[in-house]
């Protein structure tokens, strides 16, 4: 038979009953939307998500100064030295010690033996930028500066916890806290922390009021950096610090972007493939069964072609032909409108939509390929029909 007229036998069969064949490809239809639809929404999600990575993650370098060095390691005023280099947009030191973990705070003298007017709270000792180093906003008052260091102002400021916890609630009235003996003016409330949200719950006090508490010295330095300087950061920042000793830092800095991207995306194109390939398998089998239906409807066509001298190749071609074609029509529309919704999800959460162009083009194919499939077993069960049987 030729080519020709086995696409116009296969044509002909399809459109002999549009209904059947339109719901027959409505399952390849769906198959290849979702299979788009997961691939292209699982890229352009990953691709928001890995943003994200590198926005929180992949500019933040911690330093670890050891408490048990024979001399202070890091000074307080060593952080300018760090601010310097090229790539960072904040940093400041911390001190803190076991020793004022957990101090006893209170937010009035009074003794009322009838209610628990003590906190135990974490004492922080931190230098003025503190604020932009952990990614935070002051929600009442200001935070100390340089004046209150030099000055040694007995100030601090709460972590949003810390103040629901001691009830303050304003300032406009300067309150104070206890810690032991001593009253510290309240000049602020720091929260909406991105970066060591534990400083919610701790009491921030200047570098100069922290010698009172054992802070003496710094055992941590937050750096931020630019996208991509964070690895440059992380090798200089020690030198940066402790000239001569820069072994005996320890650095935190962030894997590599790279990498996360790729793990991000690799595992979440996996998870959807699977769903795509599943609603791919449901569509098939809808298109086997139709199939198998359609040549049991007609047998006796099947048996009159042999009879004429149609061999068992030429019935099995026309009706996987007939199926191929189903799949390649259901690839078609499935494709176009997976795409279609790619941009429409993106454009409604104003994400850059991510779409590959190999996959626009191989899902046609791949309706066709389960098309192919699942007339197999129907297209072999109708060649090996006898006529004498067909046509009985």
């Amino acid at each position: 038979m030729h080519p020709r007229d086995l696409l116009d036998e296969a044509m002909a069969g399809m459109l002999a009953r549009p209904v059947r064949s339109a719901l027959t490809t409505l399952g390849t239809v769906l198959g290849i939307t979702t299979l788009v639809i997961t691939l292209g929404v699982a890229a352009t999600a990953g691709n928001q998500i890995v943003g994200r990575f590198d926005e929180l993650v992949a500019t933040s370098v911690t330093v670890e100064v050891p408490e048990d060095a024979a001399k202070p390691l890091v000074g307080w005023d060593a952080v300018a030295q760090v601010t310097r280099l090229r790539g960072v947009t904040s940093a400041e030191a911390l001190g803190e010690s076991k020793k004022s973990a957990n101090l006893s705070v209170r937010s009035n003298n009074l003794l009322d033996p009838t209610r628990v007017t003590d906190q135990t709270l974490s004492v922080v000792a931190a230098g003025p930028a503190l604020p932009a180093a952990v990614k935070g906003r002051l929600l009442q008052g200001r935070f100390y500066d340089a004046g209150h260091l030099a000055r040694k102002d007995p100030v601090v400021v709460l972590g949003q916890q810390a103040a629901k916890m001691l009830g303050v609630t304003r300032l406009d009235r300067a309150p104070a806290v206890f810690i032991g003996n001593h009253a510290y003016t309240v000049i602020g409330i720091l929260g909406d922390l991105r970066r060591e949200k534990n400083l919610a719950g701790a009491v921030l006090v200047p570098p100069t009021i922290g010698k009172r508490f054992g802070l003496t010295t710094v055992t941590r330095v937050l750096i931020n950096t630019s996208l991509g300087a964070a690895d440059l950061i992380a090798r200089q920042a020690p030198l940066a610090l402790s000239p001569g000793n820069e072994g005996m830092l320890q650095v935190l800095s962030p894997p590599s972007p790279t990498r996360a991207r790729d793990g991000v995306q690799d595992d979440v194109n996996a998870l959807f493939l699977i769903l795509g390939l599943v609603s791919l398998v449901v569509g098939a089998v809808g298109i086997a069964n139709v199939t198998l239906v359609t040549v049991m409807e007609r047998v006796s066509e099947i048996g009159l072609r042999r009879s004429l001298g149609a061999a068992r190749r030429h019935i099995a071609a026309q009706f996987l032909l007939e199926s191929t074609l189903t799949g390649l029509t259901g690839g078609v529309i499935g494709a176009s409108l997976g795409v279609a919704a790619i941009v429409a999800v993106s454009a409604a959460k104003q994400w850059t939509p991510v779409l590959d162009a190999r996959l626009a083009v191989a899902a046609p194919l791949a309706g066709a390929l389960v098309g192919l499939l699942a007339g197999l077993y129907p297209a072999l069960r109708a060649a090996r029909m006898e006529p004498v049987d067909a046509l009985r």
